[in-house]
């Protein structure tokens, strides 16, 4: 009787989340990140031996960051402390720090563990420094965003960082069949599951275990009960993962990891990964013109002058996004993203730029040559201004033979055409250009 009370109360919502109650307390129970915890790691060596440094644990939700900190606790003989940085600051830094102070005169360490790091701001993160660097406290850090970006470099120096890596469906599965068999889960009462339900959940999940728990618990609350326990349908599986939630913070380093993951797909002229990655953004919520801006861009950047037609086609399709947007126009950017994928390549626009950008930064004050500098006034003129301009119409050939470089610069070349698609007729154009100046310049012209 007592048995079937205690498993009522899963049901009711009285017990705490799935995912709590099964939150491992070691590292046998621990599931994933075999690359650090796996024998003879150097994490797990760590742990074991309860000798832990300074370390941020960078990854994605779900992965077990806060898992492993609470495991450390467990294991270590140091003082423990869990500090939060959405709830604490300087005031609380400064407390904390004090007692840890304390502790280390004692000869006591102290393990202070802060999750979500990321969320302290610059003045809040020096404020650790010194007691990091003086020993008296040993700091672990959980974050989501890239620590090189959002942990300053001082910190950052002084701590090493394991990356935790998404779980994957196989690790996933095991996760979910454990919650099965767990008293703490599912295990005190039968659940009719098969195989490939706890497989659609575990895709649905994208590598986080919280999502994949709180799933399987949705689904078994929602299933189909009876004396002897309860069945998942298909019908309820269906209802619990059609949405899939991706992987994406538009603020974060996912979004600029899934545009530049665009941008190179449609570089190395693979259209359906271009279509792909396209599809993860906008289904995750991205404004659909900053990504028309991005495909503008790539339109010179990496197609350029080989097919000048692209940067219309993207022009045109920031202009459907702007008129219709979504989700009307993702059919506007799907169009321009494989348009931009099968168009021939060429960056010699953008190298043009960057070479003579170079030359630029370094000779802001190199004077424009008299011959090509307009003279609107009399005092021009006699200054030279606009001597020995040639009007390139009033020739027969269209061209002349007069530098518009600085003579410090004469005889430089920026743009360097490529061989593919409409750019080689323009190779072929600068080509006789150059033979034709050359051939004046020889004849004394």
């Amino acid at each position: 009787m007592a048995r079937e009370s205690r498993q009522q109360s899963l049901f009711t919502g009285v017990a705490s989340p799935l995912a709590d109650r099964l939150r491992p307390r070691g590292l046998e129970e621990f599931v994933g990140q075999r690359h650090l915890l796996g024998e003879g790691k150097v994490l797990r060596q760590l742990i074991d031996k309860d000798q832990v440094s300074s370390m941020i644990f960078w990854g994605p939700p779900g992965v077990g960051k806060t898992t492993l900190a609470r495991i450390i606790a467990g294991k270590t003989q140091a003082e423990f402390i869990n500090f939060s940085a959405v709830t604490s600051g300087i005031k609380e830094i400064k407390e904390v720090m004090a007692q840890a102070e304390q502790s280390r005169l004692a000869g006591y360490k102290t393990i202070l563990f802060i999750d979500e790091i990321h969320r302290f701001n610059k003045a809040q993160q020096d404020a650790f420094l010194p007691f990091v660097e003086k020993g008296s406290i040993i700091l672990i850090g959980a974050t989501t965003e890239n620590p090189s970006f959002e942990v300053n470099s001082a910190l950052l120096s002084r701590c090493k960082v394991f990356v935790l890596q998404s779980l994957s469906q196989e690790d996933l599965a095991q996760l979910l069949r454990q919650a099965l068999a767990n008293p703490k889960g599912f295990g005190m009462r039968q659940v009719r599951i098969t195989e490939e339900m706890l497989g659609m959940i575990a895709a649905f999940a994208n590598g986080d275990a919280r999502i994949a728990l709180s799933t399987l618990e949705m689904v078994i609350l929602n299933g189909e009960t009876d004396e002897t326990g309860v069945t998942v349908t298909s019908e309820i599986i269906e209802q619990c993962v059609n949405k899939k939630s991706l992987l994406y913070d538009k603020n974060g380093e996912e979004h600029y990891n899934i545009i530049s993951a665009l941008h190179k797909s449609m570089r190395n002229s693979d259209a359906d990964a271009a279509v792909y990655w396209l599809a993860r953004m906008l289904e995750a919520g991205e404004d659909p013109l900053y990504v028309a801006r991005r495909v503008v861009r790539f339109a010179s950047e990496d197609v350029g002058l080989a097919d000048s037609r692209a940067l219309e086609i993207a022009v045109a399709a920031y202009q459907a996004c702007h008129f219709i947007g979504m989700p009307e126009c993702s059919v506007h950017l799907t169009h321009a993203v494989v348009y931009m994928s099968l168009a021939p390549k060429s960056n010699s626009l953008d190298a043009a730029y960057h070479s003579a950008k170079e030359d630029a930064q370094k000779m802001l004050a190199e004077p424009v040559p008299l011959q090509i500098r307009n003279a609107p006034t009399r005092l021009m003129k006699e200054l030279g201004y606009g001597k020995g301009y040639i009007y390139a119409h009033d020739t027969e050939a269209k061209l002349t033979v007069m530098r518009c470089l600085p003579d410090s610069l004469a005889g430089r070349k920026y743009y360097r055409p490529g061989t593919q698609g409409q750019e080689a007729r323009m190779k072929e154009r600068l080509e006789q250009i150059e033979a034709w100046r050359k051939a004046q310049e020889k004849s004394g012209k």
